[in-house]
């Protein structure tokens, strides 16, 4: 079974070259490895050196590297759907056909088949280790949540939506000449919501994949990394790793450095008081850019030591269900949240939550159709829904 981990933090903060160094790690230590950029702004050939293609491309012995081409990958998958759609509209001459090539895909999709094409890598079965190199958390964020809010809307879309496209085909190309998607394509659509749930079982299953967060010492990014832990736990991934980068070494002795220790050492404080459940790496600054092979070597030999940092470093639990004496209680983990920030809702068979920008809807289990939310609490980061049996 292969092993997933996935790199993320705000932009700038090195998460880049410390995914290249595990993978560079990894390759020298015989694992068979592949180091995967799924930022658009690639630039995992500026780090190792060498041109990094849209196919994995072999950088040494044991190491692979692919920056994803989501127009390459989304055409593989959605070229039929693309054409449905085409179809759907009428053109007035070609320069709206042309344009309509820019629009036909909604907002994310070219991110998701960035991590369909990692779904398809990782069931081939040719890697031991699959590093991901994520866009900074926002979009990283956005990126990972949307395999699961596509499953929730195409599972309300089918197997009705299907059944109903064929009867109303026939129908709406003679009264309207509207051609609605053929079965070619509402077939891709379904294979699509197939696979959607397959990488959404895959980015949670928590023996496989987990998430690390890169952060460095300076209050902004330590706030951003803080959020980003708690919209992670939210959305239920295991993330099992935080590494601060561009400590300033004790032995820079420079007065002009003296007072940006200090900030650093009070914000490294900050961390591993915060992210004490959580295993810590410290990753030294350099003077100059680390690139190519050796310079991320140089990182492996001073601040990845461990031999045991490709396994899961850490299993946490964010969701948890409870059997009560008169019903259920289900556990949901929001460090570093305010009680007034949470906003709940109970829906048709799902809950609603909403924090911020960022809103999750929970299936309920089979059991809980017979059973209501009764009242919620807020307790040291973990939110607490009682159901009762209606």
């Amino acid at each position: 079974m292969s092993r997933i981990i996935i790199f993320t933090g705000k932009g700038g903060v090195g998460k880049t070259s410390t995914a290249a160094a595990h993978a560079v790690k990894a390759s020298r230590k015989g694992i068979k490895t592949l180091i995967v950029s799924t930022d658009m702004a690639h630039n995992l050939s500026d780090i190792f050196m060498q041109e990094i293609k849209k196919e994995p491309e072999e950088v040494e012995e044991n190491l692979w590297a692919l920056e994803v081409d989501p127009n390459y990958e989304m055409e593989r998958y959605y070229g039929s759907i693309s054409e449905a759609i085409k179809k759907m509209i009428s053109f007035q001459n070609s320069k709206d056909e042309e344009a309509f090539e820019d629009i036909v895909v909604f907002p994310g999709m070219e991110e998701l088949f960035s991590l369909l094409k990692i779904k398809e890598i990782y069931d081939e079965m040719v890697y031991d280790l699959i590093i991901v190199d994520c866009a900074p958390t926002g979009e990283t964020l956005s990126l990972l949540k949307l395999p699961e809010i596509l499953s929730w809307y195409m599972e309300k879309m089918f197997p009705v939506g299907k059944v109903a496209m064929k009867v109303l085909r026939p129908i709406s190309k003679a009264a309207f000449k509207l051609e609605l998607p053929n079965n070619d394509a509402l077939n891709d659509i379904e294979k699509l919501y197939v696979k959607l749930s397959e990488l959404q079982n895959l980015l949670k299953n928590r023996e496989v994949c987990s998430l690390r967060l890169v952060t460095i010492p300076e209050k902004m990014v330590v706030d951003e990394t803080k959020r980003n832990y708690m919209y992670l736990n939210l959305y239920n991934f295991n993330v099992d790793g935080l590494y601060i980068n561009r400590i300033l070494p004790s032995e820079v002795e420079n007065s002009f450095f003296d007072k940006w220790k200090d900030i650093q050492k009070k914000y490294i404080k900050v961390l591993e008081d915060t992210f004490s459940e959580v295993p810590i790496y410290k990753i030294k600054w350099y003077p100059i850019d680390v690139n190519g092979i050796e310079g991320l070597h140089k990182i492996v030999k001073d601040s990845l030591t461990d031999d045991n940092i490709f396994r899961v470093l850490k299993t946490t639990q964010s969701e948890v269900f409870e059997r009560l004496e008169d019903g259920y209680r289900l556990n949901i983990k929001v460090p570093f949240t305010e009680k007034q920030d949470l906003n709940l809702h109970e829906g048709d068979n799902e809950l609603i939550i909403k924090i911020g920008n960022f809103k999750r809807n929970i299936p309920m289990p089979e059991v809980m159709k017979k059973y209501s939310v009764s009242k919620a609490k807020f307790e040291d980061g973990i939110l607490k829904i009682y159901f009762e049996e209606m």
